[in-house]
């Protein structure tokens, strides 16, 4: 790990850039800083893998400047600062893992030893395995291991658990937990919400290339004022529930009632009027996922 003095390990300054007439990034402004844990989140087109792109200096933006710990991308990725795990880029199929990671090594300065990229990566068990025998959630976390061959302090992770089942996903973030725990930095995009909300210190919401939403997981699931209340009503019919608070909303199942709305208080209150003998109540804010939903499907301008 490399001494980086720079206030910020990413910060992207006016960032647009265009395929044509696509509009990929349009006036990205964000800063992160040196051992923050950032996802960045948006459906399909939103600007995501651009955006790691341009950070990762494999694309040049049309306008905006991007710096990297004060440095250019390109600079520094040849000093050792960053580490990337894409999507895309193949394996060598005749070469077996260790012999994999060992050939990446050697394009590095001051590359960490194999078997301890290995070790961190999680896979000591793979090293004698060839790139034909794994599975798609192995090969992704082959691609991790090589982004941690420089000893990087910024990762940028493109979709990292793709093709992983639930275990090695559950393995995957436990590794990244530990290369963390040193206060190193990590950007990464996924359509996975929960790993996003469990992991991530902050989430940046991006639609059409601008960011709609900054914050802490918390704070962007409390943009989106919606409420579902859940409650046991053993004294009310589902006509009478319909009646009080009509369709829009409301699922009864026997003497389970649940009900999203934007006025939690006032449901609750009416609830308990109309039927003292409801119990197990409960009243939770929007998840992650009901947010990203709000978000980048309606029109409107950002939320802070």
């Amino acid at each position: 790990m490399t001494e980086t003095p720079a206030p910020h390990a990413v910060r992207l300054t006016g960032l647009r850039k265009s395929y044509g007439a696509t509009v990929a990034v349009d006036g990205v402004d964000l800063e992160i800083a040196p051992g923050e844990i950032v996802a960045l989140l948006g459906p399909n087109g939103a600007g995501k893998s651009t955006t790691v792109d341009l950070i990762l200096g494999l694309s040049r933006p049309d306008a905006g400047a991007v710096a990297v710990f004060g440095r250019t991308p390109r600079e520094a990725v040849d000093a050792g600062l960053v580490g990337a795990m894409l999507q895309d880029g193949a394996m060598l199929e005749d070469a077996t893992v260790g012999e994999l990671v060992a050939l990446f090594a050697s394009v590095h300065r001051h590359p960490l030893p194999v078997a301890e990229v290995l070790e961190r990566a999680g896979i000591a068990d793979l090293a004698g395995r060839r790139a034909t025998e794994l599975s798609g959630g192995q090969t992704q976390r082959i691609r991790f291991a090589l982004a941690l061959v420089p000893d990087p302090d910024l990762v940028v992770l493109d979709e990292p658990t793709v093709a992983m089942d639930v275990a090695t996903r559950r393995e995957f973030w436990a590794a990244m937990r530990r290369f963390v725990a040193a206060g190193r930095t990590v950007l990464f995009a996924t359509h996975y919400l929960d790993e996003a909300d469990g992991f991530a210190d902050r989430v940046v919401l991006l639609r059409d290339g601008h960011i709609v939403a900054d914050g802490t997981p918390r704070h962007v699931k409390s943009i989106v004022a919606v409420r579902t209340v859940r409650a046991t009503v053993p004294d009310l019919s589902a006509a009478a529930l319909t009646g009080l608070f009509g369709t829009d909303g409301l699922i009864v199942d026997g003497a389970d009632v649940r009900i999203r709305t934007a006025d939690g208080d006032g449901v609750l209150r009416t609830l308990l009027a109309h039927s003292p003998a409801a119990h197990d109540i409960e009243v939770t804010g929007a998840d992650l996922e009901e947010a990203f939903l709000s978000l980048t499907t309606r029109t409107g301008g950002t939320a802070r």
